[in-house]
């Protein structure tokens, strides 16, 4: 039963070096037209997947959402209220880029819902930033959590990223210790990854790319937890941080293998059982809107055997692990039984430990996650 809501907007003022995310320059795009087709999609999902019960988070993502018109932004959101029985609780992000959003737009987000908002800041360090492709100074940030939080918005979680081209720890260490003078509740930091289709890629493909080495990354990885840990932000997650309190709800529901609506071009679902793959290029997106349909590339039913692995393998990224017990609830077989030789095998190694049938990843665990997570692949 969905209770959480994943909105895509591609639409982007400037494209990042390392994004591989579904995503288009903005000048010259169909905006008005594409919002259309999203409030088409909306209706169309919930008289095919109706809601039984009120969303309890809602993430607005991208490109960049920020980048719309205040008013395109509102029809969007006015639209999730008008198709969507929203809980008053619901934790309601958007994305947000450093600048992109004025005091008019915070205000309208504000009035419509949004309580907490992700700025993609990734670094601190203003050479870094124009390796990255990135449109803003440093100094955007503050300014852009100050807006917020005049008006009104004052759960605000940061994006950071670390082994970047040419970073060193001294430039990490400045970084972390800028994001500790920022009124944050959330942080979310993530190393580079090198992905297919973006000009990272290509630069690294002909050897114009230097990266880190993995022993580095590491190192800055542990640096993070460290400081962050000292400033009162708890990791909650292999790559999440959070004051008590404000660990994020949306984030859960995937790491936690519920279920959830996608909409927008590429958006990915996870709906009755199924997970579904929207059209990614906008005019396939919006033929398929344009044709009665909704704009699934792919739908898969999910098995038991995948929904098992799913279980273990991202509830795993959370600190607190995953239950034993909530697992036979769910699909009446012991963890044991499901995945022999698997558990034993980790706890062995020193990456996989047990307190009151809670089965969480140990220190080096954190270190070697993808590997364990390997483990529970079935197929």
């Amino acid at each position: 039963m969905p209770r959480a809501i994943y909105l895509h907007v591609p639409f982007c003022e400037q494209i990042c070096h390392y994004c591989d995310f579904n995503k288009f320059f903005l000048k010259n795009q169909p905006i008005d037209e594409y919002i259309d087709d999203v409030l088409t999609e909306m209706a169309r999902t919930v008289e095919a997947v109706p809601p039984e019960g009120p969303i309890e988070s809602i993430y607005v993502g991208g490109g960049t959402p920020t980048s719309l018109s205040s008013a395109q932004l509102e029809r969007l959101l006015l639209g999730l209220r008008n198709y969507f029985p929203i809980s008053p609780e619901a934790e309601w992000t958007v994305e947000v880029n450093p600048g992109s959003a004025d005091q008019e737009k915070l205000q309208m987000m504000a009035a419509a819902g949004v309580n907490r908002l992700s700025i993609g800041a990734q670094t601190f360090d203003s050479q870094l930033l124009q390796t990255i492709n990135r449109d803003h100074q440093p100094g955007d940030v503050l300014e852009q959590i100050l807006l917020a939080r005049q008006s009104g918005i004052t759960n605000i979680s940061v994006d950071m990223m670390y082994a970047l081209p040419g970073q060193t720890m001294v430039h990490w260490d400045e970084s972390l210790n800028e994001l500790l003078q920022l009124p944050v509740t959330h942080v979310s930091a993530y190393a580079l990854k090198i992905e297919a289709k973006t000009v990272f890629y290509q630069w690294w493909r002909k050897g114009q790319l230097s990266l880190p080495e993995e022993e580095f990354e590491a190192l800055m990885y542990e640096r993070m937890r460290s400081v962050l840990s000292e400033a009162g932000l708890n990791q909650y997650e292999i790559s999440n941080f959070a004051v008590p309190g404000y660990e994020s709800s949306h984030n859960r529901v995937y790491w936690q293998n519920k279920e959830y609506y996608g909409l927008g071009a590429g958006a990915h679902g996870y709906t009755a059982g199924v997970r579904t793959v929207n059209h990614g290029p906008l005019p396939k997106y919006m033929r398929a809107i344009a044709e009665g349909a909704l704009p699934y590339l792919e739908t898969h039913r999910v098995t038991k055997e995948e929904q098992m692995e799913e279980f273990m393998f991202m509830g795993l990224r959370m600190r607190s692990g995953v239950s034993r017990t909530e697992f036979f609830e769910r699909y009446n077989i012991d963890v044991d039984d499901a995945f022999p030789e698997i558990v034993p095998g980790l706890f062995e190694r020193g990456l996989l430990n047990e307190d009151e049938g809670r089965l969480f990843l140990t220190e080096d665990g954190l270190l070697l996650g993808n590997e364990v997570f390997e483990k529970f692949l079935l197929g």
